[in-house]
């Protein structure tokens, strides 16, 4: 006799089931408010004002280029928050987003070094997405075989990744006619995305809607994402009720690193133009931060990424205008987090 397997529903960390929206989204604005309070605290050791400060990020956040600046910030944070959530699902801590990211564009920029004309740009964007994906498959097969934890291999691999970029741009690839910079030469007009309207946002913001919504789409209402479910739930349990729990688990990571690879090269083929050190400024650390904002669910996660854009766009003010560190947006970052983590948990009734 086969036991059927039914989907249990999931909450979505916005709404408490026992305690209602209002409550939640109550908990919500306690652990932002908590956050920035613990922020001016920091904010007035260093010697400066919290509200003329904060006033001046949040200005600095709504004229018109800023709003285009998040939104093209936020397509690349979109993309690897979901290389993050979708292993989640499976159970899979992916924290090698940022190497996956840079990957992405490495194998677009190499793509884009020897492919010219309208072909140019769809295959960068399928070779970004295979380098990412080979990335990130490195480490699940070593769990799948070996047993070696994940979320150390892809942490780990970052930094290889990084590395593999360097040598690339100071040796072979380096820009011959360039100002001595190590760099790739700049892309060609037709492997770049193109713009929206009159804006300086790129069609990047689109591709990474679309993925965002098929993620969803997948982990809601399709057997693979309930597939994964089960095996991120008990793994054993997935085992003993027939499920190939290792090519479930290569699947999702697979899938994940294919995302991260994609906003590395919307990163390169959007605003960058060019391999260069600094490429990514942490594309792949910000976007683990936004899964776990929204507790890797996929539409959360998208919110999350564009918070998080409209920090980083607005600390720049942090530093322009007040003489703050460059890092203090990252200090506003974590403390969000925390707060949200901390303050918003599901307690168990005493």
């Amino acid at each position: 006799m086969t036991t059927q397997l039914t989907p249990t529903p999931v909450a979505s960390p916005l709404v408490s089931p026992g305690s209602g929206f209002a409550a939640a989204a109550g908990r919500w604005a306690g652990a932002l408010a908590g956050a920035i309070a613990i922020f001016s605290v920091l904010l007035l050791a260093k010697g400066a004002d919290p509200l003329a400060t904060l006033g001046d990020m949040v200005v600095s956040m709504t004229t018109g280029a800023s709003l285009e600046q998040i939104v093209i910030k936020a397509a690349p944070f979109v993309l690897a928050a979901m290389a993050v959530v979708l292993p989640a699902r499976a159970g899979l801590a992916n924290v090698g987003g940022e190497g996956q990211v840079i990957i992405g564009a490495v194998a677009g920029a190499g793509v884009g070094l020897v492919v010219s004309g309208p072909a140019a740009l769809p295959l960068m964007l399928v070779a970004g997405a295979l380098g990412g994906a080979l990335w990130a498959g490195l480490a699940v097969a070593l769990r799948v075989t070996v047993g070696v934890n994940e979320a150390v291999t892809t942490l780990l691999l970052n930094y290889v990744a990084l590395d593999v970029m360097l040598y690339l741009i100071y040796e072979p690839w380096k820009d011959a006619n360039g100002s001595g910079q190590p760099a790739t030469p700049p892309l060609a007009i037709e492997q770049r995305l193109p713009l929206l309207g009159g804006t300086a946002v790129h069609a990047g913001i689109i591709l990474a809607l679309l993925a965002a919504a098929a993620v969803w789409l997948t982990l809601r209402h399709t057997a693979f994402g309930f597939r994964l479910a089960v095996t991120g739930g008990n793994p054993e349990a997935a085992r003993r009720a027939g499920l190939p729990v290792a090519r479930l688990l290569l699947t999702a990571m697979l899938l994940g690193g294919a995302l991260a690879g994609l906003a590395g090269v919307i990163h390169l083929a959007g605003i960058e133009f060019k391999l260069r050190p600094g490429l990514t400024t942490n594309i792949g650390y910000i976007a683990f931060l936004a899964a776990w904002l929204a507790r890797h669910n996929p539409l959360p996660a998208v919110a999350a990424a564009f918070m998080l854009a409209a920090i980083t766009v607005g600390g720049d003010s942090l530093q322009l205008d007040s003489g703050l560190p460059a890092a203090t947006v990252n200090v506003l970052m974590a403390l969000i987090l925390l707060a949200v983590l901390g303050w918003t948990a599901k307690r168990s009734p005493s």
